[in-house]
């Protein structure tokens, strides 16, 4: 910041505080229990600024004492961990097939995880987003039963949503310009917390991140469902474009011949390599529907232990597709990890090693520039789990509830 000659203008004390309130949140998130004089020497604050900062976290709750250090040398130190116990974070995700429910701790620990049966490709907006209200109302609700906070909401959409929460196009849902957020807003009475809406592999990837143990600066999560969605962190950031719409891995087209996909065009990702291209290959007699991807998937996941050819096959050709597609991001981003998720998550044995050679065999880069295809560490509440995580990415930023 400047002033009117030029002059550096000095920094607002009240926002150094909160930066170095947040540098001590973070550092104790990843390091705790950790005292003091560790924070000190970690962060290059000085050890009365960081005894001034911990006595405000302690009083907004945010950070407990938990005894003294049984250190073999020198002065035992007080010891310290997050608390954040009357606080909670809540995500929600809406799918083709399901409704998904997480709330998460000041530490990351799960107060709720509630997943929901939803024909979401088959219902009008309108009664989806009364679906989706119930539900947030339902945990909100047993959020203040608990006597929590809530700090804040984030919804998971399969689609294009823009920065102001407006669902462009969410094909797999047949939506077209939903304003979610506004609805959503008006249906819980505008609620005193902060309220988003989001890509739900945006989501999924910062729950990757912070939980699934990959912290990787450059990581991709794919949202595998009716729908292939990419959440993409670059350089330690996550991208998503001008105006939010980064990450429509699923429509990259790889065959201009190929079927007809569900935006209108042919040979994309999504048509050859998403569940309903899987399930018309591995179980030709099957419907494909929204309401039978859990249990056809368990059917291909136990034909394939079973050594089964035609699933087999099936997969082998699905991880080329995907494969194929990735090796474009490779080209472009160069990730060091790419994360099945959703419904792929289970089937990524079968998945990863055909994937994999195709991502090499087609990257420009030797070995695929280092590119590893690994099974998420999620279960198939990462977008919703991201939601919630989203929230505590605020606080980690600076965003602290007052006391």
């Amino acid at each position: 910041m400047f002033t009117k000659d030029g002059g550096p203008q000095p920094a607002d004390f009240a926002d150094v505080r909160a930066t170095n309130l947040a540098v001590v949140l973070r550092h104790l998130r990843i390091n705790a229990p950790c005292s003091r004089a560790n924070i000190a020497a970690a962060t290059g604050l000085n050890k009365a600024t960081v005894s001034s900062l911990v006595t405000d976290l302690i009083g907004r709750r945010l950070v407990r004492e938990v005894g003294m250090s049984e250190k073999s040398i020198g002065r035992p130190a007080m010891m310290l961990v997050l608390d954040g116990s009357p606080y909670a974070a809540i995500g929600l995700e809406v799918n083709a097939d399901y409704l998904t429910a997480v709330a998460l701790d000041l530490a990351g620990e799960r107060l709720l995880s509630w997943r929901r049966s939803f024909a979401g490709a088959s219902s009008a907006p309108g009664p989806a987003i009364a679906s989706l209200a119930a539900l947030a109302k339902r945990a909100i609700a047993k959020m203040v039963r608990e006597e929590r906070r809530v700090l804040g909401l984030t919804v998971a959409v399969p689609g294009l949503v823009d920065p102001d929460g407006v669902i462009e196009l969410a094909p797999n849902l047949g939506w077209h310009q939903v304003d979610l957020r506004k609805s959503l807003l008006s249906a819980l009475q505008e609620p005193a917390f902060p309220l988003l809406v989001e890509n739900d592999a945006n989501l999924a990837v910062l729950a990757e991140q912070r939980f699934g143990g990959q912290g990787s600066a450059n990581l991709v999560y794919l949202a595998g469902g009716a729908g292939i969605g990419a959440g993409i962190i670059a350089d330690g950031r996550l991208l998503q474009g001008n105006r939010n719409f980064a990450g429509e891995f699923g429509h990259l087209p790889i065959d201009p011949a190929g079927p007809l996909c569900g935006c209108g065009r042919h040979g994309c990702v999504e048509s050859l390599a998403g569940l309903g291209a899987l399930i018309r290959r591995a179980l030709p007699e099957a419907t494909v529907s929204p309401s039978e991807f859990g249990p056809q998937v368990d059917e291909i996941h136990r034909l394939a232990k079973a050594g089964d050819a035609r699933v087999l096959d099936a997969l082998a050709a699905t991880g080329r597709h995907l494969g194929h597609g990735l090796s474009m991001l490779t080209n472009l981003i160069n990730p060091e990890f790419v994360a099945l998720g959703g419904y792929f998550t289970v089937l990524a044995p079968w998945l990863i090693p055909d994937a994999s050679r195709e991502l090499v065999t087609r990257s420009v880069a030797g070995a695929g520039g280092g590119t590893r295809i690994i099974a998420s560490a999620l279960d198939s509440s990462a977008a919703a789990a991201g939601g919630a995580t989203h929230v505590l990415d605020a606080i980690d930023a600076g965003a602290l509830p007052t006391p």
